[in-house]
């Protein structure tokens, strides 16, 4: 493995980041609601899950999936579930104030596990890249170095947000637009989540 190996990676995971999913849509979020540390401890939450699906890529969780298809089927349905939760919640809350809906501190870094162990596909997208971009006969400790690589790489881009999005204007911003932005966050998150669940 070398240093070009991991620039590559890091140019594909910097550019799944940037598409519009729940992950970023929940940072978003709680990082302009909440405030700057909000955004911090989900973006921690996002990044070691999302750390540890290209750790178990890494290790063949995907032979697991394709070995037993139930395991995948579960967890998948568990995944749907929790982006409906969401999706009903945002509309549900969407006209109430921001300061009351941010999940703060310890449940901001478990929301934003929640929210990155409730889809499966990242293994199978981390394990096409990683077989794609890095070589094989990889040892326990290149893999380790990617893992962390990873973490860092997520948690620097969850924590530029959070200082971007929490700040005076753009929390002016959104709280003009809260009821319009939760709505359609809702209708996202809810489509995602049905997409999940049908398995399309």
């Amino acid at each position: 493995m070398t240093w070009a190996h991991l620039a590559a990676f890091n140019l594909t995971l910097l550019a799944a980041m940037a598409a519009p999913g729940p992950a970023l849509l929940f940072h978003l979020r709680q990082s302009i609601a909440g405030g700057f540390a909000t955004g911090v401890a989900t973006g921690a939450g996002l990044a070691i899950v999302a750390a540890g699906w290209t750790g178990a890529a890494l290790l063949g969780l995907e032979v697991v999936y394709t070995l037993f298809p139930f395991a995948y089927v579960a967890l998948r349905t568990l995944g749907a579930a929790y982006l409906l939760w969401i999706a009903y919640l945002l509309w549900r809350f969407a006209r109430v104030p921001a300061s009351e809906i941010a999940e703060p501190g310890a449940r901001a870094f478990l929301g934003g596990m929640l929210v990155n162990l409730g889809n499966p596909k990242s293994v199978l997208f981390a394990a096409s890249v990683l077989v794609v971009v890095f070589p094989a006969g990889l040892s326990l400790g290149e893999k380790a170095v990617i893992v962390l690589n990873h973490f860092i790489v997520e948690l620097a881009v969850y924590t530029g947000f959070a200082a971007l999005l929490a700040t005076p204007t753009a929390r002016a911003g959104y709280l003009r637009m809260k009821p319009v932005i939760d709505l359609l966050a809702a209708a996202v998150l809810g489509a995602l989540g049905l997409r999940l669940l049908i398995g399309r």
